[in-house]
């Protein structure tokens, strides 16, 4: 049983600290930062951390570019599969810059671990924002020593380590929750992810830190964690991008004292918390697209099997003309269809029902007249759903998306600036 909490910050689990700070990067000049302006404006270096060392496993973007602090990170996580925390910059991406990132994003683990006394090789590293540009060492480096003391359980460090994550997101994202286990017993997950632009499976611009108190071996961690990303975060899609930085992670340390052990209900019990947190996330990264004023979701029953139903849902959620109908609120059936037809599913054209937030605009493979009323109504709402039918098979499959606004354009022509 999951207990709904009121609050959700990335410490919520026992033994586990974190803090924010900046170096500057976001800002460039630390010395002019207006405290009444967002934290997310100028806070650029986070950090997650455990006294106990925890079991630690991991999910990396698929894009075969990947970045320097995120390679040193699959590392230590597949091949020692333990760490005690995590440390995350924005605005610079360590990535396409040689094998120099490595040693850059190394450093900055050396730095943490000198003060907290610590293997650095304990202590993983991701970073996030433009591409082609080295860590600046001297500026990340001279603020490590006030990130560790910093680092707390409250509620306040938490959040800062979230906020000093984002780039182009406008929110927040943190997730908690309690389980109750056999005999009483209770453990805590809590989850933190950045994400806006760049986004698509499997996996994107986006970072997540998933925190758990429960006892788990690194293995059965690795599994729980494939599962839950499999039709959550690699489900979501804002631009058709795979960007090279990205990394969803769990750590887990024990101090609950509870073990939980595969094959067992607890282990289900677990599971599904993550499952369910990993959605709230995936869902949150999409309605947060860059510039988006929609959230859609995208379904599709009785394909073939789940091969074609993944790639019409995924040709529907990154077809350029369907999302900029839906944020003109335009009921243009014709551009789903379109994109169901050339997605590379087999099914017979002559068979597909298309509805619209419940509205049937489309049956047995022809238009049917709908009220254009209540479909203005439907479109004007900011969650929006695409119900698309085959009679196939029984295979289904899902996609979280936004809209494409005129804002979209803005931010990414000139995001280095």
């Amino acid at each position: 049983m999951e207990n709904e909490l009121t609050k959700s910050y990335i410490t919520m689990p026992k033994g586990f600290k974190a803090n924010g700070v900046s170096a500057g990067m976001k800002c460039s000049d630390p010395a002019n930062i207006n405290e009444n302006d967002p934290k997310s404006s100028y806070l650029d270096v986070g950090m997650v951390y455990s006294d106990t060392i925890c079991n630690v496993a991991g999910v990396y973007t698929s894009n075969l570019v990947k970045g320097h602090s995120l390679v040193r990170s699959i590392d230590i996580i597949e091949n020692k599969g333990k760490a005690k925390g995590i440390i995350v910059n924005s605005k610079v991406a360590n990535a396409g810059v040689g094998a120099i990132g490595v040693e850059d994003a190394s450093k900055v683990a050396e730095c943490a671990a000198s003060i907290l006394g610590c293997d650095p090789a304990e202590i993983l590293t991701a970073s996030t924002g433009v591409i082609g540009t080295r860590l600046p060492l001297d500026k990340i480096n001279r603020v490590i020593p006030s990130l560790v003391e910093g680092l707390s359980d409250s509620e306040e460090t938490a959040h800062n380590a979230e906020f000093a994550m984002m780039t182009t997101d406008t929110v927040p994202k943190e997730v908690s929750a309690q389980i109750e286990l056999s005999g009483g017993k209770t453990v805590t997950i809590s989850g933190m992810a950045k994400g806006s632009g760049m986004i698509h499976p499997n996996l994107a611009t986006m970072i997540c830190v998933f925190t758990t108190d429960c006892c788990i071996d690194s293995s059965s961690l690795k599994k729980m964690l494939q599962k839950a990303v499999k039709y959550t975060f690699n489900r979501v899609s804002v631009d058709g991008d795979t960007s090279v930085c990205d990394m969803v992670i769990v750590l887990a340390n024990g101090a609950s004292g509870v073990k939980v052990t595969e094959g067992t209900e607890d282990y289900l019990l677990v599971e599904n918390a993550l499952c369910e947190l990993s959605e709230d996330i995936a869902r949150m990264l999409a309605s947060d697209g860059e510039g988006a004023t929609k959230f859609v979701e995208i379904e599709v029953h009785g394909a073939k099997d789940e091969k074609d139903a993944k790639l019409i849902v995924t040709s529907v959620a990154r077809s350029p003309l369907c999302k900029t109908a839906f944020f003109g609120e335009d009921a243009n059936i014709g551009r789903i269809l379109t994109a169901v037809g050339y997605s590379g599913a087999s099914f017979d054209p002559e068979k597909v029902d298309i509805r619209l937030s419940g509205l049937l605009m489309y049956k047995d493979g022809a238009a049917v007249a709908f009220d254009e009323d209540e479909a203005s109504r439907l479109l004007a709402e900011h969650d929006i759903k695409v119900d698309i039918t085959l009679y196939e098979g029984d295979a289904y499959d899902r996609m979280f998306t936004c809209d494409f606004s005129y804002d979209y354009v803005k931010i990414n022509g000139n995001y280095r600036t």
